[in-house]
């Protein structure tokens, strides 16, 4: 299979740039089993497409302001983008520059304090932050929000609140789990009244998140690796609700990656760790019974992902639905809930 079967053309105006003033406002695309009809609605209605006994999982990660800029002793512009968090003031980043920083050189950063280089492996840099506070704390003040590159505009106030999804908990991710942006508190009761129950997994959202694949074989394609956290109590809720007929319904790419990655011959059993899973057309997804996700990038890993649950070709339709009725696509746009395709083979 090849990465250029998974493009479409994008009319780039359709890529939101900021998010609407009501979380669950966004549009949602039902996409069911072929050959049935999609069916355009909204996020706030999501209650209504479910059934009481049903189980959303979230993904409970928080951003991390996770942007700084700072100027090399040459005199060179620097910008960092924190991947992963390290003891000892330390962590793992992308350094942009004209020309690539040396191990021991220092970055003197426009926040205060000095990021020493200490090596580099691939993309990633080993920093260590000579700084007035812990990291993580010291990020709070002096970071920026690292919004997608595809949005073209500096972050705002309003972006600190809107980049992060309202039970956001555990502090380590350098990009949302965009699809829990469409929930807000009204709507979770609505949820909870309907009877249907929530639970939550951690994927830190690394910067690999945002990196092309650059092989047209997908054979070839080594995925980044990111932090998960599967609790006992989660997987438990999970056995339960498949045990009472409920489904187990995905909220984000990121809590699939999770649940697939702690699967056990079949069953969902607590895990935490790195993974490095790679879904794509050809793998069963066993985790969960239907999925609310975003738009996704031509050609990228998360495309392939949904995919491998509804099928490509029903994916492709999907998206040009959503194309020729305007939706907004990627981190600010709209959702789509999809189910998985009939046959469940892991065939495209």
């Amino acid at each position: 299979m090849k990465k250029s079967d998974f493009r479409y053309d994008l009319p780039p105006e359709l890529i939101a740039q900021a998010p609407l003033p009501e979380r669950s406002a966004s549009r949602l695309l039902l996409v069911p089993p072929a050959p049935a009809p999609f069916a355009d609605h909204r996020v706030r209605e999501l209650p209504q497409l479910l059934q009481p006994g049903d189980l959303l999982v979230f993904n409970d990660t928080r951003v991390i302001p996770a942007r700084l800029l700072g100027t090399k002793a040459t005199g060179g512009r620097v910008e960092i983008l924190i991947e992963r968090l390290l003891p000892g003031n330390e962590a793992r980043a992308q350094v942009g520059a004209s020309k690539s920083p040396k191990a021991g050189s220092r970055i003197a950063l426009d926040a205060g304090g000095e990021a020493e280089v200490l090596g580099r492996e691939g993309e990633f840099y080993h920093l260590r932050f000579d700084i007035d506070a812990p990291l993580d704390a010291w990020l709070q003040r002096a970071g920026r929000l690292p919004l997608p590159p595809y949005i073209h505009r500096d972050p705002d106030a309003d972006d600190d609140a809107r980049y992060q999804t309202v039970f956001a908990r555990r502090t380590g991710a350098v990009a949302a789990p965009t699809a829990g942006l469409h929930f807000d508190q009204a709507l979770l009761e609505a949820l909870r009244l309907r009877g249907i129950e929530t639970g939550h997994v951690t994927l830190h959202v690394g910067a690999g998140t945002f990196q092309p694949v650059r092989v047209d074989e997908l054979s070839e394609h080594r995925m980044h690796s990111e932090w998960l956290d599967v609790g006992s109590a989660l997987a438990e809720q999970a056995r339960r609700t498949r045990e009472r007929g409920g489904r187990v319904v995905a909220v984000g790419t990121t809590v699939v990656r999770a649940l697939e990655s702690a699967l056990v011959d079949g069953e969902l059993q607590p895990f935490a760790g790195e993974t490095s899973i790679f879904i794509l057309p050809g793998h069963r997804i066993r985790s969960v019974d239907a999925l609310l996700t975003n738009f996704h990038l031509p050609e990228s890993t998360l495309l392939m992902l949904v995919s491998a649950f509804a099928g490509r070709d029903r994916i492709m339709a999907a998206y040009a639905h959503a194309i020729e009725q305007r939706y907004r696509f990627f981190s600010y746009g709209d959702a789509m809930l999809l189910f998985p395709r009939l046959d469940q083979t892991g065939t495209p």
